[in-house]
């Protein structure tokens, strides 16, 4: 069974009346977990009622949680979202909190080496411990899955710069990419352009980035496959990136047809906005549905 290492925050998600269990890295996880993969999280919770519910709900899910870590100084995350009018999402993460302290070992190095694919994002390396503890990781694992999650102030560009440097695929938002190009004095309304400059300024040859209702663009090895997206009415936009990348990945882990793996990302990506929270069921039904009209 395949394996994959997810490096990152785990934490809950509070709206005005209620919360839920989410962050990046726990969702890419959950929805990788619900295709049958061998899931290890690597993070840190509080010791609290919080970060003991975070963990028996990824336990649930048959994820690996012996590389999350308990913090008796820092308590577990919680993060405040705001939806707009659209139903789009903004955040205020507080800091510190128990992931920003996520702390080197010989168990995290071993899940590391042993997994076939570590997924890490931008916002866990805002901390210096943290970020000290990615940097070694990505020195062991095989093969590297950068997803960029720019919030606002939580980010540097050269530490972005690195983190991209060290991915051996990259996973932006439209947002995100001409953000960052920005940085570089690059400017295109060609998202391939864009693209195309990002692989070589890192020396990355695989590249997805998400275009929100227009779909999905994903680059790989000099080619570009696009998936024009799927009409459905929005519930909420939480979390949609996040399966969107976990259903990228376990294609590749899977070795399916380039388009196959950006049509299946995208359908699911889809469908998870068309509910509620950030890791709605999904069924097989429902994305072969969706797949199907592509090409009615």
């Amino acid at each position: 069974m395949p394996s994959v290492t997810c490096f990152g925050e785990v934490l809950w998600d509070v709206f005005s009346t209620y919360k839920n269990i989410g962050g990046a890295t726990l969702n890419v996880a959950i929805r990788l977990a619900s295709f049958g993969n061998n899931v290890n999280v690597i993070s840190s919770v509080g010791n609290d009622a919080d970060g003991a519910s975070l963990v028996d709900y990824m336990k649930e899910y048959n994820i690996n949680t012996i590389g999350v870590q308990k913090s008796f100084k820092l308590k577990t995350s919680c993060v405040l979202v705001s939806l707009d009018e659209k139903r789009s999402a903004t955040y205020i993460i507080e800091k510190p909190c128990a992931w920003d302290e996520i702390q080197n070992s010989d168990i995290l190095k071993s899940m590391t080496i042993a997994s076939d694919i570590f997924i890490y994002g931008s916002l866990c390396a805002r901390s210096n411990t943290s970020r000290a503890t990615l940097m070694a990781l990505l020195n062991e694992a095989r093969f590297k899955v950068f997803d960029v999650n720019l919030r606002k102030p939580h980010y540097k560009i050269n530490d972005l710069v690195e983190l991209m440097t060290r991915a051996d695929m990259i996973k932006f938002n439209d947002e995100e990419i001409i953000e960052i190009c920005g940085y570089f004095d690059f400017m295109s309304s060609d998202m391939e352009e864009l693209i195309e400059f990002i692989s070589r300024k890192t020396y990355t040859d695989k590249i997805c980035v998400t275009l929100g209702r227009k779909g999905a663009l994903f680059f790989n090895e000099g080619k570009f496959f696009k998936n024009e997206g799927y009409l459905v009415h929005v519930k909420d936009t939480v979390g949609a990136g996040d399966s969107f990348l976990a259903t990228l990945v376990d294609g590749i882990l899977h070795h399916h047809d380039n388009q196959y793996v950006i049509d299946r990302a995208s359908a699911v990506g889809a469908l998870v906005v068309s509910k509620e929270g950030g890791t709605p069921k999904v069924s097989q039904l429902e994305i072969a549905y969706l797949l199907g009209s592509k090409t009615d």
